[in-house]
């Protein structure tokens, strides 16, 4: 078994337990105001902070290129409250010319 396997079976195994241990959590602790608030904003803060990290850096280096101007115009598209299908395609045609002109990532 190499050291790739080895590191797939122990990340499965913590993952596993990491979500067993949430279901031994008490109902009453997770029913408190701040917990409660808590758990309902952290995937939203770690949707952005993949956005972001996907965005302006490439390997260790922070970069401005096609994808931070791409974001900019659907981040303008949902402030008009275009629809979301709207919003991607607006996104990925100014990706597009960005590139076309030049301006690659």
């Amino acid at each position: 078994m190499t050291l790739l396997w080895i590191g797939v079976l122990v990340a499965s195994v913590g993952s596993f337990v990491q979500k067993w241990l949430g279901y031994q959590v008490p109902p009453e602790v997770l029913e408190r105001p701040r917990i409660a608030r808590i758990t309902a904003l952290l995937p939203i803060a770690l949707l952005g902070a993949l956005v972001a990290v996907q965005t302006a850096t490439s390997g260790a280096s922070l970069v401005v290129d096609a994808r931070l101007a791409a974001v900019g115009a659907a981040a303008m598209l949902l402030l008009l409250r275009a629809p979301f299908l709207v919003v991607v395609i607006g996104a990925a045609a100014v990706a597009a010319a960005l590139r076309a002109l030049g301006w690659a990532a």
